[in-house]
């Protein structure tokens, strides 16, 4: 028997609204209407579902508050993560978004109206507060605190929604199921016991054995659901993953697992984000969750400490067992015996037996090097299909986004570096330089904060595509302002596949020699007026927090800047 919902009521609106989908679309047509981030796109299909009930839409301002505070709705519901629709003043001012305002939301792929939100507030956040309550620090090492600081705009509509159809998906559609159909699912095939494995990376012969234990302990079967949507930058993306569970699960014993994807943006909240998961594989119909050391957690913070200790999410569960009503699996570590040829839990092997192991950094050499990954580890077909998208890592594109002041020498550098991987040979190299971009890509922008920005995440964008396709790519735009390089690192981080390599170098060339030396008399230009907005002049330069390299034509020669370049580039094993 499938687990109930969470708050007792799956809120399908699909299948609530289905009634008058037609008469909502048609009103779309004559409304103001928001198109969708991609993060929003995946909160809004979860919503529209059922897999994050209680909720009708996102939040209002109260319930916002209470989450951010006490992981509560207003009306005491568990629920541990906002879920919000932020919006710019711009867009609030020429939407004129009001309380009872009606606004479709479309989706960014293809415009198409999924939903019609009706405005009850407008809200200003406090997004450093957010940042500390929901992911336990303000610090830019975190990706969604990096999100928050950047992507996300200034203000938050809440309301409820009404559902006019659910987003289309054109890849993996048989894997991809509503919490209604999986909870039918289970039913016709009298699923009593689900036992649901979280995960967002590929998994090995060691996540199988772990899962195949936790169903027979409980006399349950698996469910896989990974994540589709937004994961940490960096991450394998999801065509590769799919792949690689469709791989793992002919290894199962027949009948015992069931694959289906979720398309949910993570959030990397560690100990909020476990329990979060928790309520969406409930509303999904699962009974146990696997609950995994250091759950949903992104890493070193700025410290170089782990963001949450190893049990901190599995003690969260705990403590909301009896809200949650599903049961906590927790994730014990599995370690290969060779004498035995199987896996055991880590804490049940014998002192002095042999065991190995393969880190997650070990595997990713590997797979960069073409050195071989043992039967042990995993299998075959999950190994081919890594290679396949993980070309060796001197086969990877790569981006060197160059950031200084006009004239601190960053094009004379670009043209010098293209020259240098052109001799070395072996990938394309494309260079996008500040000028040439905006005469050819951005020839209608001019030089404000918001057209600046919008400058540099086309030249983002188009980097990501070419280093997707393993191209090595040198772009030198001024970027002046630290939102817009962040949000340009993203894009090639989430975007450019194997090849998501970013590498942010900062010439750091004084104002005062790029301003002696500039023979085209800019800077002067600037400084008697006829240049408005000009950086260095009347726009603040905003220095680089997390520059891979900085270099400055008055202490180092073009030829040793380049050679600095390129030792970066053979220290990340790209040449």
């Amino acid at each position: 028997m499938a687990n109930s919902p969470h708050g007792g009521v799956l809120k399908d609106l699909i299948a609530r609204d289905e009634h008058i989908s037609a008469q909502l679309r048609g009103e779309a047509f004559t409304l103001a209407d928001i198109v969708l981030t991609e993060r929003q796109l995946c909160d809004l299909e979860l919503i529209l579902s059922g897999g994050f009930s209680p909720l009708e839409g996102f939040m209002n301002e109260k319930d916002y508050k209470s989450v951010v505070d006490t992981l509560r709705l207003a009306d005491g519901a568990l629920f541990p993560i906002p879920i919000t629709l932020d919006a710019s003043s711009e867009d609030i001012e020429r939407l004129s978004i009001v309380p009872g305002a009606r606004i479709a939301l479309r989706d960014p792929r293809d415009d198409e109206p999924l939903a019609i939100i009706t405005v009850e507030d407008i809200y200003t956040p406090d997004r450093v507060k957010e940042a500390i309550n929901v992911f336990g620090a303000d610090d830019p090492a975190h990706p969604s605190v990096t999100y928050l600081r950047h992507r996300v705009k200034d203000h938050y509509i809440g309301g409820k929604v009404q559902a006019i159809q659910a987003p289309t998906h054109f890849d993996y559609v048989a894997l991809r199921y509503t919490p209604a159909e999986l909870r039918s699912h289970f039913k016709k095939l009298a699923w009593r016991k689900v036992v649901a494995f979280q995960t967002r990376n590929p998994m090995h012969r060691a996540h199988r054995e772990l899962t195949v234990r936790a169903a027979r302990q409980r006399q349950a079967n698996v469910l896989i659901h990974p994540v589709v949507g937004l994961t940490k930058p960096g991450d394998v993306d999801h065509y590769t993953r799919v792949r690689v569970y469709e791989a793992i699960m002919a290894k199962y014993p027949n009948g015992m697992g069931h694959l289906a994807l979720l398309p949910l943006a993570m959030r990397m909240a560690g100990p909020r984000e476990a329990v979060w998961h928790a309520i969406i594989r409930k509303n999904f119909g699962a009974t146990h969750f696997i609950v995994g050391r250091d759950h949903a957690g992104p890493g070193k913070n700025s410290q170089g400490r782990d963001f949450y200790g190893p049990y901190d999410a599995q003690e969260l569960v705990i403590k909301y067992h009896d809200e949650l009503q599903i049961e906590m699996v927790p994730f014990q570590q599995m370690t290969y015996l060779p004498s035995t040829d199987e896996y055991q839990p880590a804490d049940e092997v014998p002192k002095g037996v042999q065991t190995l192991d393969i880190s997650g950094t070990e595997l990713r050499k590997r797979l960069r090097t073409g050195a071989p990954i043992p039967d042990w580890f995993s299998y075959d077909a999950v190994v081919k299909v890594l290679r396949e998208s993980y070309p060796p890592r001197n086969k990877q594109g790569f981006v060197l986004f160059f950031t200084g002041l006009h004239n601190s020498g960053k094009d004379k550098i670009a043209r010098a570096l293209q020259v240098t991987l052109n001799q070395q040979g072996g990938r394309s190299v494309t260079m996008l330089l500040g000028e040439t971009v905006r005469q050819e890509l951005s020839s209608e922008l001019g030089f404000s904060a918001e057209d600046r920005h919008l400058n540099t995440q086309r030249i983002a964008f188009v980097a990501s595509e070419l280093t997707r396709s393993g191209a090595a790519v040198i772009a030198a735009p001024i970027a002046p302002h630290e939102r817009s390089r962040e949000a340009a690192r993203e894009t090639v981080l989430q975007n450019g596949g194997a090849g998501g390599n970013f590498f942010l170098i900062h010439v750091a060339t004084p104002l005062e020699h790029c301003e002696k030396t500039d023979r085209r008399g800019i800077y002067a230009k600037a400084r008697r007026g006829e240049i408005k907005g000009f950086t260095g002049v009347d726009d603040v330069y905003e220095n680089p927090e997390r520059a891979d390299l900085t270099v400055d034509v008055t202490k180092q020669s073009i030829p040793e800047i380049v050679h600095s370049i390129v030792l970066l580039l053979e220290t990340n094993s790209l040449l």
